[in-house]
């Protein structure tokens, strides 16, 4: 293509998730909510665990980094969407669409990394009881914090800082409801060869070894909890585990289904109802999994909230 010729793109339009002028205002009240309760709901666990000196434990503490990650990532996205809903400006700047794409995908990493922290945790938790204390000190919480978070933005950075250097230069229509990678990919008019690249070098090294890592914990934990011979054992093991057992299957679960589709049954719509409850219903359903099976997190959300009345 002729570069004199080329028309460079200023700003996206992001066609969000319906053209139906009556489906507005519906969509925005849903999404509204949804906000609402992950940033209340993720706000409350952060506030309680660090206000509350008893949950001051590795466990506690690698959840409130969570609950902080679930309010940013959703920030980053959610209120761009309600704008859309209720404006219906969907333009974005260049500036704004890859600042956008940069942290959706570094907070998305740093989950990541985050739940395979969660998973050692709990390795240790239950199947080395007796030196969990001195595996999980607090020199070693933060530090795994702090690598989720370090590590997260790196394949953050590689991808976006590859994506910046791309040309569009064609259609600035984006189908989708946010700047997400593959479909700034799909609008680009030279070679994206660089950063397919990347992104198999960060799934294949990074992204692939936390899964397997978190997965294996749980493999681990499972069997040390089913040769526990007590029943009443079996229920305490299982109890400081089932929270992260459950949120593990639900967010690799809507990951693999939005990333390892085949390419022959993909369709946008499909993938824009994934991305909705990879990006909205999972961290919606974060704080409300662990308060509702956590008697801990419950006496000290009603301790708080009774001292402040």
């Amino acid at each position: 293509m002729d570069v004199e010729n080329m028309t460079m793109v200023r700003e996206f339009l992001i066609l969000g998730l319906s053209d139906n002028p009556q489906l507005q205002v519906p969509l925005f009240l849903v999404f509204l909510l949804i906000y609402l309760i992950i940033l209340l709901g993720n706000l409350v666990i952060f506030t309680v665990i660090c206000a509350d000196s008893r949950l001051h434990t590795p466990m506690y503490f690698f959840l409130s980094n969570l609950s902080l990650i679930d309010i940013c990532g959703t920030s980053t996205i959610t209120p761009k969407l309600l704008r859309i809903f209720l404006t219906g400006d969907k333009s974005i700047s260049y500036a704004g669409c890859i600042t956008q794409l940069y942290f959706y995908i570094g907070f998305g990493c740093t989950s990541d990394f985050l739940f395979t922290a969660m998973a050692y945790d709990r390795y240790a938790a239950v199947c080395q009881p007796l030196r969990y204390s001195l595996i999980m000190n607090h020199r070693v919480c933060v530090q795994l914090a702090a690598a989720s978070w370090i590590i997260g933005f790196l394949p953050s950075e590689m991808i976006t800082v590859s994506v910046a250097r791309l040309s569009f230069c064609a259609s600035n229509v984006i189908n989708h409801f946010f700047c997400d990678l593959m479909p700034l990919l799909n609008l680009s008019c030279t070679d994206t060869a660089n950063t397919q690249s990347i992104l198999f070098f960060v799934v294949a090294l990074m992204e692939m070894p936390a899964f397997f890592l978190t997965f294996i914990s749980y493999i681990f934990i499972i069997s040390a909890i089913l040769r526990i011979r007590s029943a009443e054992g079996k229920r305490k093991a299982f109890s400081t585990c089932s929270s992260h057992l459950t949120m593990f299957f639900i967010y690799y679960l809507s990951l693999f289904c939005m990333n390892l589709r085949p390419s022959s049954t993909y369709s946008q719509e499909q993938g824009k109802f994934l991305s909705v409850f990879y990006t909205s219903v999972t961290p919606m359903l974060n704080p409300i999994i662990y308060s509702l099976r956590n008697k801990e997190v419950k006496n000290a959300v009603r301790k708080v909230i009774g001292s402040k009345l």
